[in-house]
């Protein structure tokens, strides 16, 4: 038997302990329990009428980075509805936020045969854009069967991925095989595709260059802004377990120099915040939490900004960040087989001194770029993290200069989001021009 036909024959199999694996799932808070049934492929909202292009994403960042190519596609094509999935609570509460007018939000459902035949019986997609690395067997093979123009997006298999995959080059070569073409995010991640069994492979730019900057509330920036005034301030974006002691104990050496410096933590998962706030505590240090309602005062060491969806408050608020997932990645990427790294260009994109960890795996390219042009620099323990920010607050010509350079590299690559929107839209049938490639409908 294929490994496909034992995956297959695992996941049918296996739904006592899939259901298990959810129910535990649903008890430490990683489910939905409003909207549970959409895990199931029991769909909580009617299909729209007419054209329906599905979009599906992992989690916060693939989803936000795919935000401004379905505003472009329904602005090309305002007939079609949009259908987003995304895993994660999370995601979900940002999606129901932020996708424009004409796009619906589900959660994606468990990648069993039963669950996502009901899934697509209900929303008959007439094509599907998947995005980044997000490959899931019965998912995509029942999606292809189905007739949806089946598009991979943003495209990306790391090196510790492709080393991976190689090992199940039949099963991987089955799921890329089922996408008409398939857009990387670079020219690395082309070749892996392609090596894996991609087919009709192209880079056409990253899109994560082309997002807008995260969002702001105006009342809250100025308030904030007030509470900071004039302390020297930084800021660590993204961090996960393990990077919070560290950014620290950063932070403490910072301080025998400048005794009021203020630093903000965003975590990852705002979840985290209370243990984040416990722990920074128990070394001595003053911490609030925004999600608690705890406002900035002059005795506070640290702020722990554990809300969501206000990462683009917190990168106002400073002229330099760190980057999370950077310096505890490896250890991260030895649990979870995942890369290290988040999205440095968020904070590019509003002006801020980029620094990072030496583990950036799941944004190589955007983390080469932006050190090249002087935008980044990358830190190896607290120390250097403490050393780098003091030489970066101490010098507003060299913060200026870098924070000039990363909007510069941000910049550079605006034009993904046209020339990926451009080479998708003749696979959206049936309101595709002249010259599509057809697909038939189930």
């Amino acid at each position: 038997m294929s490994e496909f036909g034992l995956y297959r024959a695992a996941t049918t199999l296996g739904g006592p302990l899939i259901r298990l694996h959810l129910a535990r799932r649903r008890a430490r808070g990683k489910e939905d329990p409003e909207r549970f049934r959409e895990r199931l492929g029991i769909a909580s909202r009617p299909r729209p009428d007419g054209p329906l292009t599905w979009v599906h994403a992992a989690s916060v960042g693939e989803s936000l980075s795919l935000l401004p190519l379905i505003e472009r596609l329904r602005e090309r094509r305002p007939g079609a509805s949009v259908l987003m999935t995304t895993g994660t609570v999370t995601s979900a509460r940002l999606m129901e936020d932020r996708l424009p007018a004409g796009a619906i939000h589900q959660y994606a459902p468990v990648d069993r045969l039963r669950y996502v035949r009901r899934f697509l019986a209900h929303w008959r997609p007439d094509a599907a854009l998947w995005a980044e690395s997000e490959f899931w067997p019965n998912l995509i093979t029942e999606t292809a069967a189905c007739g949806a123009a089946m598009i991979l997006v943003q495209g990306r298999i790391s090196p510790r991925s492709n080393a991976r995959w190689r090992g199940h080059r039949p099963l991987i070569a089955h799921m890329l095989s089922r996408f008409a073409v398939s857009f990387a995010q670079s020219e690395i991640d082309a070749e892996h595709l392609q090596d894996l069994g991609a087919r009709n492979v192209a880079c056409l730019g990253n899109l994560k260059f082309s997002k807008p900057p995260l969002p702001v509330d105006d009342e809250e920036l100025a308030r904030m802004r007030g509470a900071i005034g004039a302390r020297p301030c930084w800021l660590a974006a993204s961090t996960h377990p393990g990077e919070d002691d560290i950014v620290a104990r950063a932070h403490r050496h910072l301080q025998a120099a400048l005794p009021n410096a203020l630093c903000l933590i965003v975590p990852r998962h705002p979840e985290r915040g209370a243990a984040i706030a416990r722990q920074l505590s128990a070394r001595g240090l003053t911490v609030t939490r925004r999600s608690a309602g705890e406002a900035i005062t002059s005795a506070t060491d640290v702020h722990v900004g554990d809300t969501i969806g206000e990462l683009g408050l917190f990168y106002r608020l400073v002229s330099i960040a760190f980057i999370g997932k950077s310096l505890a990645g490896k250890a991260m990427a030895r649990k979870s087989m995942a890369g290290g790294g988040q999205n440095p260009l968020e904070a590019a994109q509003l002006g801020c001194a980029v620094l990072f960890g030496p583990d950036m795996t799941n944004f190589a390219g955007v983390a080469a770029a932006l050190e090249a042009s002087g935008a980044a620099q990358t830190v190896l323990d607290d120390r250097m993290l403490a050393t780098t920010v003091l030489a970066l607050l101490q010098h507003d010509d060299d913060r200026a200069r870098r924070a000039a350079a990363a909007i510069a590299v941000a910049a550079a690559e605006a034009g993904a989001l046209d020339r990926v929107a451009d080479a998708i839209l003749p696979y959206l049938s049936p309101l595709s021009p002249p010259g599509a490639v057809p697909h038939a409908r189930p």
